[in-house]
């Protein structure tokens, strides 16, 4: 791949404005994220480490959009990381045999809270990292900061029940839960609250459960 210029594909990948507007954008520019992340973890798994430029080649983006969403290679490769060490929606639930949504997301969330303790201290710089950059740019040139791991882990959860739900009820519980899902509310549990690890579990069932009582209704 050239060092310079745009990649082949990389107008597949990055389609210009006058093509995609407001929420088609920002879900290219989520799925061009996602794009790198894959493309890390693929060649991470072959062995070693890979430079920027083999990820954009292998995402097939150019190395400019490569550097828009990543500053390094190491940005990217921890990120890659964490990325494959989250729970995946459809191993977590496959063969499930519950339908009841509490059951259901508090499966997600051990899975999570699982991954997180076994992952604190990468997931903190992370989360160092991600502040330092919003405190840079705020996010204002549109670039999604971070990858949103839990959402679709939250809605294969919910799949069973969606159905039963108003729209709008399902929309912001999925929203309500992602709150209490996920790295930084065990960080709120254990630095803040500073709960034991049974403790904050047991907290976020209570939420989970209300949570979704609530939508219910």
């Amino acid at each position: 791949m050239a060092r310079s210029g745009r990649h082949p594909a990389a107008a597949a990948a990055e389609p210009s404005g006058r093509l995609m507007e407001g929420g088609g954008r920002a879900n290219q520019r989520r799925r061009t994220r996602k794009d790198l992340l894959q493309a890390a973890a693929r060649l991470i798994k072959e062995g070693r480490p890979p430079t920027l430029e083999e990820v954009a080649e292998a995402a097939l983006v150019s190395r400019a959009t490569a550097y828009r969403y990543f500053p390094n290679i190491d940005a990217l490769l921890a990120e890659a990381t964490l990325d494959m060490a989250s729970p995946d929606p459809a191993r977590l639930f496959e063969g499930a045999s519950s339908s009841d949504p509490v059951a259901r997301v508090v499966l997600a969330d051990e899975a999570l809270h699982d991954m997180v303790a076994a992952n604190e201290p990468a997931l903190r710089l992370f989360l160092a990292s991600t502040l330092q950059q919003a405190a840079r740019n705020g996010g204002e040139d549109g670039v999604p900061l971070r990858q949103n791991r839990r959402t679709p882990l939250i809605e294969a959860a919910l799949a069973p029940t969606r159905r039963q739900l108003k729209p709008a009820a399902y929309d912001s519980l999925v929203k309500a839960l992602a709150l209490v899902l996920g790295t930084e509310s065990v960080i709120v549990c254990k630095d803040v609250l500073q709960l034991s690890d049974s403790e904050a579990r047991k907290v976020k069932r209570w939420a989970i459960k209300a949570l979704v009582e609530a939508a219910r209704r």
